[in-house]
């Protein structure tokens, strides 16, 4: 058991993703707390966390996984890798939940792309991580529900359970080929955060609010307009979703927006049913997720 774990923990640093023990059978680290650090070693100089110990070095590798049969973690961040994971729903007595592998699939047709071919892992639940290589330049942050329901990413501050790792619900298995493909640029555009311009103020007058409502329609409807192909589809989700909340809150009915981005979108060269389709759902899903407006300072 301890070498077939030792392998898997090779292997994945062979690939440059940075390794570090989780505890035998199980999905928390392995390494101590910041309550109960020595201050040695590593930490002589202050508590070093997982992420900064995670590590290619194949010495170091043999010397962690001697000790014990350790489930192997990969942090993501210093990996360069931004991971998708695609849940099932955690209420196995509700058969209309939607597991996160059908909701990544909608969302993958709405924005006009086939499910990216990139390396995955099936994990012990029944789940799946789908691997991507993350840009250059761009700190990715973990996120829970943002992409679509039972969707979570894992970037910096953020790790998987490796495939070979096994726990006593089952094992993470590899599930196709070795190649991890490049973050696809509508799925960055989605993870991306929104532009300032378009956060809601904290202000208690209403005719404000509706003035910056508009404001933030005008920078968006052009954002949406200009956008170069590849980033289209990702440039109207995300606009959908920011004004999505101004429509929640009163500011702007909801046929002025769809008229708006729908234009927008078909101008930077989106059909009209891929536009329909993707303002319904982001929507949807941001009037809502914004029922409350933010309190006034």
């Amino acid at each position: 058991m301890s070498e077939h774990l030792l392998r898997a923990a090779l292997d994945a640093a062979a690939r440059g993703w940075h390794v570090f023990p989780l505890r035998p059978g199980g999905k928390p680290p392995a390494l101590h707390g910041e309550q109960s650090c020595p201050r040695t070693g590593e930490c002589t100089a202050g508590h070093v966390k997982w992420e900064q110990r995670a590590t290619t070095d194949p010495d170091r590798i043999r010397t962690a996984w001697s000790r014990a049969p350790f489930n192997i973690g990969i942090a993501c961040g210093p990996s360069g890798l931004l991971v998708v994971d695609l849940d099932v729903p955690k209420d196995k007595s509700s058969s209309d939940a939607p597991c996160g592998a059908t909701t990544f699939a909608a969302l993958c047709e709405r924005a006009g792309h086939a499910v990216p071919d990139t390396y995955r892992v099936r994990t012990a639940s029944g789940g799946e991580h789908l691997y991507f290589t993350a840009p250059t330049g761009v700190r990715f942050a973990n996120t829970a529900g943002t992409v679509a329901t039972s969707v979570d990413t894992r970037a910096w501050g953020g790790y998987v359970v490796a495939a070979g790792s096994l726990t006593p619900a089952g094992p993470y298995e590899a599930l196709c080929g070795p190649e991890t493909v490049v973050l696809p640029s509508w799925l960055q555009a989605i993870l991306q955060p929104a532009p300032k311009a378009s956060q809601a103020p904290s202000m208690a007058i209403s005719g404000h609010s509706r003035r910056y409502a508009d404001v933030a329609l005008t920078a968006e409807t052009r954002n949406v307009a200009s956008a170069q192909q590849g980033f289209r589809e990702g440039a109207l989700f995300r606009a959908a979703r920011a004004l999505g909340r101004f429509v929640a809150w009163g500011d702007l009915p909801r046929h002025v927006v769809e008229q708006a981005l729908q234009e927008a979108g078909e101008a930077a060269g989106l059909s009209a049913s891929e536009c329909r389709s993707t303002l319904q759902s982001a929507l949807n899903w941001s009037i809502a997720h914004n029922q409350a407006r933010r309190a006034a300072a």
